[in-house]
This record gives C-alpha cells, sequence and structure tokens, in this order.
C-alpha cells in the first residue's frame, strides 16, 4: 500500500510524495520549490530516497539543486529535455525499480514540452502539466497532433487509474468544458462536487481517468457534442478528433 499526499507551492502547483505505508521513505514529485518539501520533510520524518521529474518547466525542477545539497539522491527524469542534475534519463517503456516500491512504468507524454513524461505507480499516474482535471497543458512545443497522442496513450490506462496532475485548474478547466458540453449532466455535477471541495479549502485532485473521460473535452474530441461546439466556434468542419482537439486547445487558450 503507497500513502501519496502533496504540498502546495507557488500560486497553484502541486508536489507530490509517495511512501510505502511501512516505511519512512519517500519519493518526491516535480519539486519546483524546496521549501515546501523541505518543511514535509521534516513535518513527518521522512527520508527522501529519490526526485521524478516530468518535464523541465521551472516550476518543476528549480527545488532539486537545493534538496540535493541536503540529500544525495538520484534524479530520475525525461531523456528528450535539458535538464540538470538527471541522473537517469527516461523515456518510453522504461521501467524503474527503487528500493521496496512498486515498480514504476514510465509513458512517453510530450506536447506540453517536447520530452514530458509520465510515472504510473500501482494504478496512480503522475502527469505533470500533460493532462489536467477537465483540462490538459498548453503548447510550448511541437504540433497538437503530438499532445492528442499522448493524451489517447494516457486514455489506454484503466478507468480507475488516479490521476494526480500538478496544477490545481480544476474550477477554471470546468467553466471551460460546460462551455463547449452545456448540456453534460456529468460536467454539470462535477462543478457542484469541485466548488464544494474548493470551499473547504481541499484539493480537487486527484481524480479518476474514469470521469475525466466524462467531463473533459480534450479527451472527448470524438463526441459529436464536443465536435459540434469546436465547428460553431471555429467556424469550419473538422475530419478528424485531432483537428477537433486543435482546435479546442486554441479555444481554450482564448477562453476567458
Amino acid at each position: 500500500m503507497l500513502n501519496i499526499f502533496g504540498t502546495s507551492a507557488f500560486e497553484d502547483n502541486y508536489i507530490w510524495f509517495v511512501q510505502p505505508s511501512d516505511s519512512n521513505a519517500v519519493l518526491i514529485i516535480d519539486p519546483g520549490d524546496a521549501d515546501p518539501v523541505l518543511a514535509m520533510i521534516q513535518e513527518r520524518q521522512l527520508q527522501p530516497v529519490a526526485i521524478l521529474i516530468t518535464h523541465g518547466c521551472h516550476d518543476h525542477v528549480d527545488g532539486i539543486s537545493r534538496l540535493l545539497e541536503d540529500y544525495d539522491i538520484p534524479v530520475y527524469g525525461p531523456r528528450n529535455e535539458f535538464i540538470p542534475n538527471i541522473s537517469y534519463p527516461l523515456g518510453r517503456s522504461d521501467d524503474v525499480n527503487i528500493l521496496n516500491f512498486p515498480p514504476i512504468s514510465v509513458l512517453d507524454i510530450p506536447g506540453h514540452t517536447k520530452g514530458h513524461i509520465g510515472f504510473v505507480i500501482e494504478g496512480n499516474l503522475f502527469c505533470g502539466d500533460a493532462l489536467f482535471a477537465a483540462g490538459c497543458g498548453r503548447l510550448h512545443s511541437g504540433p497538437a497532433e503530438t499532445l492528442f497522442q499522448s493524451l489517447r496513450t494516457i486514455s489506454q490506462l484503466a478507468d480507475d487509474t488516479k490521476i494526480y496532475c500538478a496544477h490545481e485548474y480544476t474550477q477554471s478547466n470546468l467553466r471551460f468544458a460546460i462551455e463547449v458540453e452545456p448540456d453534460n449532466v456529468a460536467i454539470q455535477q462535477r462543478i457542484i462536487d469541485t466548488d464544494e471541495l474548493r470551499a473547504k479549502g481541499l484539493p480537487s485532485i486527484p481524480s479518476f481517468l474514469g470521469l475525466e473521460r466524462k467531463t473533459n473535452p480534450f479527451l472527448r474530441c470524438e463526441f459529436e457534442s464536443v465536435k459540434q461546439s469546436v465547428e460553431q466556434q471555429a467556424r469550419f468542419v473538422h475530419a478528424t478528433p485531432a483537428q477537433v482537439f486543435k482546435s479546442l486547445r486554441l479555444w481554450k487558450d482564448n477562453f476567458q
């Protein structure tokens, strides 16, 4: 059994920790800021054993150097991005074995950045900024088709996969989702549920992949309801789900 918990950083980042239930060993995922990580380590008396990095954006990597000053531990990250202090560059189909942790599978999920990867640990996906709750990352490198295919890779996972993304964007993403599919009852209910969580100061993350399939427009580009909304917005007919995704991402980029 794993104990997974997070700490907040910056305005809306989450830094995730993965700990076996019978040990104080811990994996640290995307430490963009060392201070909240060090505070959590002290509070819970944790022993860091490795750092996992999904991609090279500063809010995911800037805390690495400071953590390595205190802990001589390996850093696992994408092989297709230049990130200082990476000990083990990783890509598609690599498996990682760390002490008494379950095997860690690596997914290649580029698009937000050129080398973005994800980590699957016992049915939990740590996907950085590729997939968000009810949304997806912006396109910082490569064509929209690349991120579209990465989200399809994620979609092949089981419905009960828990999605641990790196930002608390759910409420704003749902405002866009309901604009795309105003008659989607699942989105309507998720807005209510998410607002209740946030009103209590609780995170909306993790979510389940099955819920994302019902409420995340970026995973629903083959649905006629999404296609029709996108075509009305873009004012041209889209031949493929990939084209729908591209227009949907552009729409979201400019959505207020």
